[in-house]
């Protein structure tokens, strides 16, 4: 896949210049910004928001974290000064509506910045796939055919039973014709990856196994051809386990934003 796009993405600054409003921010998040995996995926919800003509805009350098790892790990000062700096961006914008490439972001944005004078409507990159698979503007063809293609997906713990988004990027899958498999542990009763509660930033403490671990045995044991992820972190933990399994040649990692990109032909 390229690593560029063939066009550009405005910044709220710019827009706000030109006396335009977006219909909705998308906020990146650290990883997408940085992680050079997750940058995949930003890059391909772009394509999508492109695709479908959504007047859309990132905040470019005045993002900064959502304080959610730093919240986690139990600095509630740290986060409360990272939350504060971003609201005050967002309200000096107006911001109404947020997507987000990340559930931590997601979470933390839609449910720990109202307390602190931040209100939006946020929303997860998979819960806007389906909304515009709905709407008919997503129509996964004259891409990448995933038709018959084993795909099993692992609920991110943010999203799923944090915030009880299941059915949005079941959805997305199930649009593509593909055969979707369901883990042993799934949706309410979902694994988590090993690398929430600001985990990822830590070693792991002394067991039997790592959890991603276990999760990988998990998902292979459904066979798939590719595990599908809606979540940065799930996505370095899930695609670390593919390889210490020696599997990565043969099972795909992907983001739901990835797939749906690729079905489209983006």
């Amino acid at each position: 896949m390229s690593t560029q796009l063939n066009f550009e993405v405005p910044t709220m600054a710019e827009m706000i210049a030109k006396g335009e409003e977006p219909e909705i921010l998308f906020w990146v998040g650290c990883a997408g910004s940085y992680d050079e995996r997750a940058q995949k995926t930003t890059r391909d919800i772009c394509k999508i928001l492109h695709h479908v003509g959504l007047k859309y805009a990132v905040l470019g350098t005045e993002e900064s974290c959502t304080g959610d790892p730093a919240k986690r790990a139990g600095n509630e000062f740290l986060f409360q000064m990272q939350a504060m700096t971003n609201i005050e961006v967002l309200n000096g914008y107006n911001i109404k509506k947020i997507v987000t490439g990340c559930p931590h972001c997601f979470n933390t944005i839609k449910n720990e910045y109202p307390g602190l004078g931040g209100n939006y409507e946020v929303i997860h990159h998979t819960q806007l796939i389906q909304q515009l698979i709905d709407e008919g503007k997503l129509k996964a063809e004259g891409g990448e055919s995933f038709k018959g293609k084993k795909i099993t997906y692992h609920d991110p713990c943010y999203l799923g039973r944090g915030n009880d988004v299941y059915e949005a990027p079941r959805k997305a899958l199930e649009a593509l014709d593909a055969q979707l498999v369901e883990m042993k542990r799934c949706k309410t009763n979902g694994l988590c990856c090993g690398a929430g509660g600001a985990q990822m930033f830590k070693e792991p403490e002394k067991g039997n196994k790592d959890i991603n671990i276990e999760r990988i045995e998990e998902a292979l044991e459904t066979q798939p051809q590719v595990i599908a992820a809606s979540c940065p972190f799930c996505m370095t933990m899930l695609s670390d386990g593919v390889k210490m399994k020696d599997q990565d040649e043969n099972v795909q990692v992907l983001d739901i934003a990835e797939i749906t990109a690729r079905a489209n032909g983006l």
